[in-house]
């Protein structure tokens, strides 16, 4: 088995190639969350231009992306493994995508 420099195994689920085990496990969960109707409209990888004063500087690929029963805003989410000592949890760049998104986008992304 072939691993990323983070040590996730990619897994395949319904002929979708997921990052992680986790990814993939999250995947199935939001799926029963769907034909519950807890959620709808799910998207997988959804990328998003990140802008400064009009021009494209980068992009920021969500892993999911649905709407929540109840709510008018779209829920963003990315799985992330747990902190640990060795990988101390996500990366300089994803912090920075992180937080420029939130103040473009005006919309919080859940991390599980």
């Amino acid at each position: 088995m072939r691993y990323s420099k983070y040590r996730a195994i990619p897994t395949f689920i319904d002929g979708i190639r997921f990052h992680s085990k986790k990814e993939a496990s999250r995947y199935k969960e939001l799926l029963l969350l769907q034909k519950a109707g807890e959620i709808k409209h799910l998207e997988l990888q959804k990328r998003y231009s990140l802008l400064v004063a009009g021009e494209k500087i980068g992009v920021y690929i969500a892993d999911f992306v649905y709407l929540e029963k109840g709510k008018d805003d779209f829920t963003v989410e990315d799985c992330k493994a747990p902190k640990s000592k060795k990988y101390m949890g996500s990366t300089p760049l994803y912090r920075w995508k992180k937080k420029h998104f939130e103040a473009q986008y005006g919309t919080k992304i859940l991390e599980t």
